[in-house]
């Protein structure tokens, strides 16, 4: 025994041992791509020296040197870049290529097929010739930029540039101009809504057996209201009530976000008499999913028109968001409906044929070969109508809505051989004013935006993106799957850009967009019947007009702001026979469990703070209760509503055309009231509670549902290694507070903040270099860098950083300074 014993301890020794040798090789291996921000550097593809001046928060201030052009500096924020993002740099091109399951193998697949479809990086490199001189210069340098880290990268053996890049076989082609035009491609498509939208319209169609109540479950914004459209079953004939469909892939490689997941954002403006500095105000937190890292990358660029600092993606050479000296420009995603779902008929006699207005015709064919790690290779036919690409019935439920003997083809204006959206961009950065701005973003093609600017002098917002012009005879207007053979339910062109919406120098001297609407105008001139918000508005326009004069840091307050308008407008509906009623119940009962949450709720002021437990139980209260008003009208169909539309509840419990209606359970005998609902739907949400948190309602805290999870898109569901590449954080927020954290609303964590600011901007031109931005977690894409996540506690937190365009600033305390030379 005793030898026995001595053999085991040095089997245990020696695995301890190995262990420690493998994870000291691991780090190794992993640190020896951690960038080295201070050093002199000779490389080609530059014409004068650059200084790459790293700030105390890791943000690249990039000089050139006398003699330098703009085209250099583009070359060093290429690098700058390359060092922090290589990765996730080299995965975004890939999928916008169609080319991850070379890599990561069937996984994939799914995201690769779509994208090979809808020919993204084809109709990428279609439009590189169409950009203007300025922007193919400034593309051709950033990517000399970008292969110059590349190049150093295998000349120094600095660990393939990434320590991802020893897990995964991803061999790094040179950086070209089509890849950044793929990219924005790319960010269109991650916020692209509208398709899933037409889907879901057409199958609740279906499921309703009132097609009344179709106007509850999808409600309009409030304003005027939508003419009758028809049912879906009138369109086309010999389609289930319901039909059994796969969900979209939960994998985070694949580049369409779930419904309500797109794009979203918060930006607003004041003018100098509404400041008090007597200075133009701008705001601007743009929404993503998040993840670490995460989408946005903080530069300073000195090109010859002065300073320009904000947020970029990586791979794209463009301050997306951000100011100069004298202008400030934010983003918010416009909800345009730029895309249009076409049942094409297929000619029964020979189904390469579809109908057209004018006969049958061919379609545009051509086969395409996916390659997939450790598995054979796919074979696409990738076909076209004159209404766009046929989509594959397996995505996005399409195959529900599509009859027999007809394809789903789509009409979207991202689409564009000829997309000049980078050239609109980068004008935009070199624009003096509001006026030479909105001028730049004529040619801005995808994915549509809300541009909201401010000079020295005036603010503006101005909606930039094609328009597509349509018919008014359209059968859905757009809201459904129309019939691709019907002349006008075809696609007229482009409506000019003086059509989008515009607003210069309000006489109020405040403007904004939370992705609310933004106008009511008759089809086909609208804008879209699906907004992003009709919630956040209300506090926003509460906030904004509470103070005659604003400042920067009031600006600020608003963006940080947790106060749920929802929670104030909802509760004391469905609460209304609730509060304070029934005798007095025993601890631990289910009634007294009621008593109490009804209680806290009912002095509970709607904010969505972390630490509190009532945005808990409010949140619960209302998911149980939208699950319990639809299961049985919309069956199987019920799991596509994930989440809570306050619009719905709100007509249910107005009974606003009789919507009350689902209240009653139309399969059981007993007819339930709305009350009966709001009283079932909180035990359920009660039960839920104390199964996952105990049943100590006064010591629940939001926080712990409401994590925000930044979480690494390759590695981040991988044991072990998630616990060092993925960010957790307690946040205050919801789903309908200025400081929005959306929750994902499925189990078994339906309450995780997955899509929320994960850029943050606040400009003061009363004093520019006082102005303040903050990413979500951090510079560096390097999980071992200590710039991965040291922005993401002073993100939680509501701090900022300073975004100066000071030099002197940059280079005090700065962690490192690059010089790059040019190498003959």
């Amino acid at each position: 025994m005793a030898r026995l014993f001595h053999w085991l301890l040095r089997l245990a020794a020696a695995l301890i041992l190995l262990s420690l040798v493998v994870g000291m090789l691991a780090y190794y291996l992993a640190s020896q791509s951690l960038p080295n921000y201070e050093k002199d550097i000779s490389l080609p593809g530059l014409s004068a020296p650059v200084e790459i001046v790293r700030d105390n928060a890791n943000v690249p201030h990039i000089f050139g040197s006398f003699g330098a052009s703009d085209e250099d500096v583009y070359f060093g924020l290429g690098y700058a870049h390359a060092q922090d993002r290589l990765w996730q740099m080299a995965v975004m091109r890939r999928t916008a290529q169609g080319r991850l399951s070379e890599v990561f193998g069937t996984r994939s697949v799914e995201s690769d097929v779509l994208v090979r479809r809808l020919d993204l990086y084809r109709l990428a490199q279609q439009s590189v010739p169409a950009q203007s001189p300025e922007t193919l210069q400034a593309l051709t340098a950033y990517s000399a930029g970008v292969n110059a880290r590349i190049l150093e990268i295998n000349e120094e053996a600095l660990g393939r540039g990434a320590p991802e890049m020893f897990l995964f076989n991803m061999p790094m082609a040179p950086w070209q101009p089509a890849d950044s035009i793929a990219l924005m491609k790319l960010m269109a498509l991650k916020s692209s809504g509208h398709l899933q939208e037409e889907v879901l319209r057409a199958r609740t169609s279906l499921a309703l057996e009132d097609p009344k109540r179709l106007q509850d479950i999808l409600p309009d914004a409030p304003g005027k209201g939508t003419a009758a459209l028809p049912e879906y079953a009138s369109l086309f004939s010999d389609l289930p009530r319901y039909a059994d469909v796969t969900s979209l892939p939960s994998d985070a490689l694949f580049p369409v976000a779930p419904r309500g997941f797109g794009g979203a954002s918060n930006a607003w403006a004041a003018s100098a008499n509404r400041s008090a500095a007597g200075g133009t105000l701008l705001a601007n937190d743009p929404h993503l999913s998040l993840s670490a890292p995460g989408s946005w990358y903080l530069a300073r660029m000195e090109l010859a028109t002065g300073g320009i600092i904000g947020g970029t993606i990586p791979g794209i050479p463009a301050v997306l968001t951000g100011r100069s000296e004298t202008l400030g420009w934010g983003i918010t995603s416009s909800y345009l409906d730029d895309q249009d779902l076409f049942i094409e008929k297929l000619n029964p006699d020979n189904p390469e044929e579809y109908l057209s207005p004018t006969g049958y015709k061919e379609f545009t064919s051509r086969p395409s070969i996916i390659k997939i790690k450790d598995a054979p290779p796919v074979t696409l036919t990738l076909r076209w109508s004159e209404n766009g690409p046929i989509l594959p019935g397996s995505l996005f439920g399409l195959s529900a809505i599509t009859p027999p003997g007809h394809v789903v083809s789509l009409g979207w204006t991202a689409l564009d051989p000829q997309d000049r959206s980078l050239t609109a961009a980068i004008a935009l950065m070199r624009s003096a004013d509001v006026h030479q701005a909105t001028a730049a973003a004529a040619d801005f093609v995808a994915p549509s935006q809300n541009l909201v600017l401010a000079d020295r002098e005036t603010i503006a917002q101005k909606t930039i993106g094609a328009f597509p012009a349509r018919d008014a005879r359209h059968q859905s207007r757009g809201r459904l799957p129309s019939q691709g053979w019907l002349r006008q339910n075809r696609w007229l062109g482009r409506a000019p850009y003086a059509a989008n919406p515009e607003f210069i120098s309000p006489r109020g001297g405040i403007l904004g967009n939370t992705n609310n609407k933004l106008l009511e105008r008759p089809f086909p001139n609208h804008v879209s019947y699906i907004w992003g918000d009709t919630q956040r508005v209300n506090r926003w326009r509460r906030l904004m007009q509470s103070r005659e004069v604003h400042t920067r840091d009031s600006f600020i307050e608003a963006q940080l702001d947790t106060v749920s308008y929802t929670a104030r407008s909802l509760l004391p509906l469905i609460g209304a026979d609730l509060w304070f009623t029934g005798a007095a119940a025993e601890d631990g009962s289910r009634e007294r469990q009621r008593q109490i949450a009804l209680s806290l709720l009912s002095e509970w002021n709607g904010e969505m703070n972390e630490h509190l437990p009532e945005p808990l139980i409010y949140a619960a209260w209302l998911r149980a209760l939208q699950a319990r008003l639809i299961n049985d009208d919309l069956g199987p169909l019920a799991t596509d509503f994930n989440q809570v539309d306050p619009l719905f509840i709100e007509r249910v419990y107005r009974d606003v055309e009789s919507a009350s209606s689902w209240c009653d359970v139309r399969q059981s005998a007993p007819r339930e009231s709305c009350t009966d609902m709001a009283r079932l739907a909180l035990d359920d949400a009660l039960i839920w509670i104390e199964e996952r948190y105990g049943p100590a309602l006064e010591s629940l805290r939001w926080g712990d549902a409401h994590q925000a999870t930044h979480d690494h898109e390759t590695l981040g569901r991988v044991p072990l290694l998630r616990f060092f590449v993925n960010i957790r954080q307690s946040t205050s927020g919801g789903d309908n507070t200025l400081q929005r954290g959306l929750t994902s609303g499925r189990d078994p964590a339906p309450f995780q903040n997955i899509h929320a600011a994960g850029y943050r901007g606040v400009y003061d031109f009363a004093d520019p270099d006082s102005s303040l931005f903050i990413l979500a977690t951090g510079q560096s894409g390097h999980f071992l860098s200590r710039f991965y996540d040291d922005m993401a506690q002073l993100w939680r937190r509501g701090e900022y950083l300073p975004m100066s365009l000071d030099e002197e600033l940059a280079r005090a305390a700065a962690v490192g300074v690059t010089k790059i030379t040019p190498r003959h």
